[in-house]
């Protein structure tokens, strides 16, 4: 029998070795390590071929390491975005000469410089960390920032971060990562009504967020925005784990209508009519799925199949069922075609599918009241 005091060790060891940042894998942070190598490197070779090497100016600044680290580790931070790490190190240097030009004690000066840097990007909405140490730099920097003067925030900051910068964007577009982090932007009701999108109609609201961020008081690495997006995908994984015996192969209708893609639209359009449905699957000679058209799609393309194909929400007959949960309730998804690796067509599952699904998982001892009871 294990003694108590091993299993607290063990699972102390377990968490010491686990990772600090929620999502950072090994390849993560492997994909770090190599572009912390490539903009560090490039940003102090091309700054020393444009000014030269020498003791008047060095090729490349101190602080850009620690903004290498944010760039290239956490890109999706607000703290790591472009704007940040430009206008954060450049203000802060600029905050740093001020404050080494009127307090001539350098203790003080040093203190000044990163609380005025502070307070200056997060009015300018910039807030990065390294620029507290661009402000240090600025007031301790000696002879070679004393040469420079109000010069040194521009050249080498500012210069170093705007080639840091730039060869993060080249880096995470070729990795393709998402750089500049692009916020999702809140669901829309496709209906154009005032109410919100169903899928937001149920469970957490904004202002439940609002609430928590004011009772926990305290300042999360993370935008608003990400942070509802995260916990509604926390919703839903729970909802998967829960469920997750339902598989796309258990409700899914095997007996799909589809067409072929050089077929005419009123074919289409009768067999969408005749079978009382709203997504009709497009496939090529050899069966694959290649599109889905409605009547909308055949009405704005009435010429051709193909011209008015869109492109398909597509699943495999293993997946969860009610993982499809996001896709049929964003408004604009009626179904989702069930593929096989070969992009085969398999079976269909349509929000009324997905609906009767869902309907089995309710406690049998609720039911609706009529309105007219």
């Amino acid at each position: 029998m294990q003694h108590p005091d091993s299993q607290k060790t063990g699972t102390s060891r377990f968490h010491l070795f686990s990772p600090i940042l929620a999502g950072a894998t090994l390849r993560e942070r492997l994909f770090a390590c190599l572009g912390a190598l490539i903009g560090i490197g490039l940003t102090g070779v091309i700054s020393g071929y444009f000014f030269g090497q020498g003791p008047h100016l060095p090729l490349i600044v101190a602080p850009m390491g620690a903004s290498a680290v944010l760039l290239f580790a956490v890109p999706a931070s607000p703290l790591a975005q472009p704007w940040s790490i430009i206008g954060g190190n450049t203000i802060s240097a600029m905050m740093g000469i001020i404050a080494a030009y009127f307090i001539r004690d350098p203790i003080i000066a040093i203190g000044v410089g990163v609380s005025l840097a502070i307070g200056a990007m997060s009015f300018a909405r910039c807030l990065h960390p390294p620029g507290g140490a661009a402000a240090l730099t600025a007031v301790l920097g000696g002879p070679v920032v004393a040469n420079w003067g109000v010069l040194f925030p521009f050249v080498p900051v500012a210069m170093n971060s705007c080639i840091l910068v730039g060869l993060g964007l080249v880096f995470h577009k070729l990795s393709r990562r998402n750089y500049p982090h692009v916020v999702a932007k809140p669901a829309e009701n496709t209906h154009q009504t005032q109410d919100p999108p169903s899928s937001l109609r149920a469970g957490f609201q904004e202002e439940d967020v609002d609430a928590a961020l004011v009772a926990l008081d305290e300042t999360f690495d993370i935008d608003r925005a990400d942070l509802g997006r995260l916990l509604r995908q926390v919703e839903l994984q729970a909802v998967v784990r829960t469920h997750g015996d339902i598989s796309c192969s258990d409700i899914m209708s095997r007996d799909v209508i589809a067409v072929s893609e050089d077929a005419e639209p009123h074919h289409a359009r009768q067999l969408l009519l005749k079978h009382n449905i709203r997504t009709l699957p497009v496939k090529d000679p050899e069966g694959r799925l290649v599109g889905t058209v409605g009547l909308r799609e055949l009405s704005e393309n009435a010429d051709s199949v193909a011209r008015a194909i869109s492109m398909p929400a597509i699943a495999r007959a293993s997946d969860p069922a009610l993982s499809l949960l996001p896709v049929l309730t964003d408004g604009r998804t009626h179904a989702v075609i069930i593929v096989d690796d070969g992009h085969r067509i398999l079976g269909l599952i349509s929000q009324t599918d997905l609906l009767s699904a869902v309907a089995r998982l309710l406690p049998s001892g609720r039911k609706l009241e009529r309105a007219d009871a």
